[in-house]
């Protein structure tokens, strides 16, 4: 009789734990549906004809990825003169400009930097760019003597009233 109610037990808690992991599956399915569509509310599948006043739309003819102002690339603050482009192709893809343009190194730092970037961050072969960036990166944003910091300047200081 014990041994009957045993099973009886045993099977009622395996449907039991059968129904827990279901429900645990649906419930991180779910999840990670959730987070995907709210990372990117373009991606949602309920497609609104509404036009959304948070995403602009802008012609092609407008667009401002590769706009030169005062010499400056716009999107990315680089200086521009020979190699702009090829830095811009081959550095933002993984970090930013402003990264790059505040490592001034001269060409043997900058050559072992890309290396190391190689051998240990997957950056792939540069072939003939890498010269053409390392020689705008050391003629645009050459190495600065700073000593242990900056000395400030264009700073528009104000009286602290009391």
């Amino acid at each position: 009789m014990k041994k009957h109610n045993h099973d009886k037990l045993k099977q009622e808690f395996q449907g039991f734990y059968r129904i827990l992991i279901l429900t645990c599956v649906v419930v991180a399915l779910f999840s990670v549906a959730m987070i995907y569509f709210m990372a990117d509310p373009t991606m949602s599948t309920f497609k609104s004809t509404v036009p959304d006043p948070d995403i602009v739309s802008v012609p092609a003819e407008e667009d401002d990825f590769d706009k030169i102002e005062d010499g400056i690339h716009v999107r990315t603050g680089f200086v521009e003169a020979p190699g702009m482009m090829e830095t811009v192709q081959n550095c933002t893809n993984c970090h930013s400009a402003k990264l790059v343009m505040q490592n001034r190194m001269n060409k043997e730092r900058w050559k072992t930097t890309i290396k190391w970037m190689q051998e240990t961050q997957n950056l792939w072969d540069l072939g003939k760019n890498e010269d053409i960036i390392i020689d705008y990166l050391v003629t645009n944003y050459p190495p600065k003597k700073k000593g242990r910091r900056e000395v400030l300047t264009d700073v528009d200081w104000y009286e602290l009233k009391d």
